[in-house]
């Protein structure tokens, strides 16, 4: 089994800022890619950032040059510094990782979801 936990969402005004994190553990072989996703009421899950093993990275074009995510291969963890946000940043941010497992075969895994909220 593997589990992804999130932390460091909440409350923040305009302009402010936040810094996600996920942290995977279970029994992990390897990680490939791992990334943050955000549904907003009414909406889709939509990508947000994604970042492969080798490092390269990638963002939805509502956040470049405002979020930076990164991962610690050690750790096992990703995270999503966000700054200067924006009222429609709001919404459940959801991480994501693509695991081999041991003794299974890759799989997608989901965290539970962190509320970000930005007030105007």
């Amino acid at each position: 089994q593997v589990q992804l936990v999130e932390s460091g969402g909440g409350l923040v005004q305009a302009g402010g800022s936040l810094r996600l994190s996920c942290a995977a553990s279970g029994s992990i072989f390897a990680i490939n890619g791992m990334g943050w996703y955000r549904q907003a009421p009414g909406k889709q899950r939509e990508l947000v950032a994604g970042i492969t093993s080798s490092g390269s990275t990638a963002y939805a074009d509502s956040v470049k040059g405002r979020f930076t995510i990164s991962r610690d291969h050690a750790k096992n963890t990703v995270s999503l510094q966000m700054n200067s946000l924006k009222p429609e940043d709001t919404a459940v941010y959801y991480c994501n990782a693509d695991v081999l497992a041991l003794g299974s075969h890759q799989s997608d895994y989901w965290g539970q979801g962190t509320q970000v909220t930005v007030s105007s």
